[in-house]
């Protein structure tokens, strides 16, 4: 059920002072409908299901009774024994998340880390055995840390399931379960998600007591400021229209289905003298993170990525989405377009597709209740891109960076690493989530899952 609510402050929900003061130093001072929705019940203990689109505050909405609820326990918090823990699916979210959780965990004198596959295990540890109070974690590393005996959850007082939906999606929920196994059972349980469908209900149905349902929005509903099109084009103009489509001056996102893909057009966009930069999962992390905020400050205005990426990117002022390959399911094409049209902001979201690919776009967008624009037989000098994407630019071409695959990357260490894990890395944007601010298959990629 939709709910509207009315203007609330931030302290008339309950939240602490402190942490009002730390939200407004980071320009936030209202609370979104989200946060007025969640606040009263998360403040008060309750177990709590949130829906709301991508990027309408959750991150907030949960980190607020979070912090709240440790700081208010007397307990001390013991080596490699944190209180609260939040399980994300992904590194980018991870790091998000952690960056919208810092200021607030500071000003309540809290301690948090991060924890993903893809870097060194020892600053990890080393956080772990100095005492934290929040882990944000990647199920597959936590559960690593887990079995070598160097974090135990016994300690837990609040759980926090961010994304859980997609965390099914790609595979993680018998690792899930088996994290929640090892907390204590009356401990208050969150699950805040985009969407909360059926495979998320094992986890509630196990592991939530009495949970109340808040849900912003119909389940994936679209976002009325989003304009789509549907640009059909031949297979051999393809590259051209997505050329002409990255090569406008406003800040793009690119999404391909694999990784090579991603790699792939970067590199042919580089040759056009449009600098792109990618996100996947052959990355180390340090490239990542790098790449992330190298889009997220302008130093380039094309992002590259893929569906595992998806859901960390939170950047603001992305005014133009494009699917190069479309996803297969609806559920992927909403989380994507969602990089758009943030806080009220228009956007624009364009899904490139061949004549062979006509009736299963067609039907994708059907189901994710999107009714697109759909223009036939463009190319590269069809007037309708210059209207998605402005004047194109001026070619520019940026020196060359060394080999960016996780295999080719040293891993990271010292001093500078280690204050990224303890303070969630670089945030990308401003403070996280807030506005304005199919499961894998195969070896290898079930094990690029497990890495987070």
């Amino acid at each position: 059920m939709t709910v509207e609510s009315p203007a609330r402050s931030f302290a008339s929900l309950g939240v602490p002072a402190p942490i009002v003061s730390a939200l407004a130093a980071g320009g936030i001072t209202e609370p979104f409908p989200i946060q007025v929705l969640t606040l009263l019940d998360t403040l008060a203990g309750r177990d709590v299901l949130g829906r709301g689109k991508t990027g309408s505050g959750k991150t907030i909405a949960f980190a607020i009774p979070l912090v709240t609820a440790l700081a208010k326990n007397d307990n001390r918090t013991r080596a490699g024994s944190p209180r609260g823990l939040v399980l994300v699916p992904t590194r980018e979210l991870a790091n998000q998340v952690a960056a919208v959780l810092a200021p607030l965990a500071k000003s309540m004198k809290l301690r948090h880390t991060v924890v993903y596959g893809g870097v060194g295990f020892g600053n990890q540890i080393a956080a772990l055995r100095a005492g934290v109070d929040i882990v944000v974690a990647c199920p597959g590393r936590l559960e690593d840390l887990m079995k070598q005996g160097h974090c135990r959850l016994d300690q837990v007082l609040v759980t926090v399931l961010d994304e859980a939906d997609h965390m099914s999606d790609m595979g993680f929920l018998p690792g899930v379960k088996r994290i929640l196994d090892r907390t204590p059972a009356g401990g208050q349980r969150l699950l805040f998600s985009a969407t909360l469908d059926n495979d998320v209900k094992v986890i509630v149905d196990r592991y939530l007591h009495q949970p109340v349902t808040h849900a912003l929005d119909p389940v994936d509903s679209p976002v009325e400021e989003m304009t789509h099109h549907l640009v059909e084009t031949s297979l051999t103009e393809k590259l051209s229209v997505v050329t002409r489509l990255a090569a406008g001056a406003d800040r793009s996102l690119l999404f391909t289905r694999t990784k090579h893909g991603a790699k792939k057009l970067v590199q042919q966009l580089g040759k056009s003298g449009i600098p792109a930069v990618e996100l996947h999962g052959n990355l180390s992390q340090n490239a990542r993170e790098r790449n992330l905020a190298d889009f997220a400050s302008g130093e380039v205005s094309v992002l590259v990525a893929t569906d595992i990426a998806a859901r960390g990117i939170h950047v603001d002022d992305v005014r133009l989405v494009v699917h190069v390959d479309p996803p297969v399911e609806h559920k992927a094409f909403l989380h994507r377009s969602g990089r758009t049209a943030r806080a009220g902001a228009e956007g624009v979201v364009v899904t490139v597709t061949t004549p062979e690919q006509r009736r299963d776009v067609r039907s994708m967008t059907r189901a994710a209740g999107i009714k697109p624009i759909v223009t036939e037989a463009v190319h590269a000098k069809h007037p309708l891109l210059h209207d998605l994407a402005g004047p194109a630019q001026p070619p520019r071409h940026i020196a060359a960076r060394p080999a960016t695959a996780a295999h080719n990357q040293p891993r990271p260490r010292g001093n500078a690493q280690q204050t990224r894990q303890r303070t969630g890395g670089r945030p990308a944007g401003r403070l996280g989530e807030q506005p304005g601010s199919p499961a894998g298959r195969g070896r290898r990629q079930r094990t690029n899952h497990r890495r987070g």
